[in-house]
């Protein structure tokens, strides 16, 4: 099954299970994902046994991070991701003892995992509660620990998510996946999987929000008589047409192209940079050339043009 922004998702070789996803900003997205790391993760994950007041509580989260490219994030992609979690011990079925051997409750707090003192002053009677050192808070005292979980009742243990990238997802975003975390401990809820999105770059594109930044490069000749080039968009080549006398520093904006709105309608821009290359060697042949263009050219083949920020300004209109 598939985890996704919209709909359920369970983890690889696990029952299905019914679960949602969604995808966020965050500021510190590895921060608030607890993950699990071998038995030590595996036994805070579990928190007070089955036997206490406390044996019900639902599972920590989990942490998990997927790396698509830039061109998979403009079009949607689902990634496998790996990631550690704490189950249920397979062994002792989350009782901590050997199997075969006696769970006992605790003689210290009576099984209900809390001491409480009472002193008396002449004000009056004072109660004072905390967990039983004695079982740890769990209201019972096993015995013999089970080998596989050292008495935790969970394992640390490797699973894979199919976790469907949604288009226009921005980098440092975090897709929840919900019930797919650490298990619960005496049946009761598993965690959630924070799945940290990390937008590999594309080294032909710049993103900013939903738009798009590319350049393109002309010679002088194409740029005084014009040419047809093929520009790269995040959906293919695009043949864009360049008039004679294009200037360095025109922006052509295409509308439209630029990255889909996460959860919305729309897409973004795309703008193309035009960059005119100088030639920076000339043979003998070529120099007398342009002194001869130079010597032939009047005021009518530089026409003013409007300034490079007010074509800025124009691009972003």
């Amino acid at each position: 099954m598939t985890a996704s922004a919209m709909r359920g998702c369970a983890a690889a070789g696990s029952s299905p299970a019914t679960s949602t996803s969604e995808a966020f900003p965050t500021s510190s997205p590895r921060s608030s994902a607890t993950t699990c790391s071998g038995r030590a993760g595996a036994r805070g994950a579990r928190g007070a046994g089955p036997g206490g007041r406390a044996g019900r509580a639902r599972g920590g989260h989990a942490a998990a991070e997927a790396e698509p490219h830039l061109l998979e994030a403009a079009q949607g992609v689902t990634r496998q991701v790996p990631y550690r979690v704490a189950v249920t011990c397979g062994r002792c079925a989350g009782a901590g003892a050997e199997p075969g051997t006696a769970v006992t409750t605790c003689a210290a707090c009576g099984g209900s995992g809390r001491l409480q003192h009472v002193s008396r002053s002449v004000f009056g009677e004072f109660v004072r509660s905390q967990g039983c050192p004695r079982c740890s808070g769990s209201g019972r005292v096993v015995e013999k620990p089970c080998r596989e979980c050292e008495g935790g009742g969970m394992v640390a243990d490797e699973r894979t998510l199919d976790v469907e990238i949604p288009p226009g997802i921005h980098d440092g975003q975090r897709i929840r996946i919900s019930g797919e975390g650490h298990a619960g401990s005496g049946g009761a809820r598993a965690g959630d999987v924070y799945v940290l999105v990390r937008v590999r770059p594309d080294r032909r594109f710049v993103r900013e929000g939903n738009d798009v930044f590319s350049t393109v490069d002309l010679t002088i000749t194409q740029a005084a008589l014009g040419a047809t080039l093929d520009v790269p968009t995040l959906e293919g080549d695009l043949e864009l047409e360049f008039e004679p006398g294009t200037q360095p520093g025109e922006i052509r904006v295409l509308r439209g192209r630029g990255m889909p709105v996460l959860q919305g309608f729309g897409r973004g821009d795309h703008r193309v940079l035009v960059n005119v290359r100088v030639p920076r060697h000339l043979t003998p042949e070529q120099r007398r050339a342009l002194e001869e263009f130079e010597q032939s050219a009047d005021e009518r083949t530089y026409r003013a043009d409007e300034g490079f920020f007010e074509k800025l300004k124009s691009a972003f209109r």
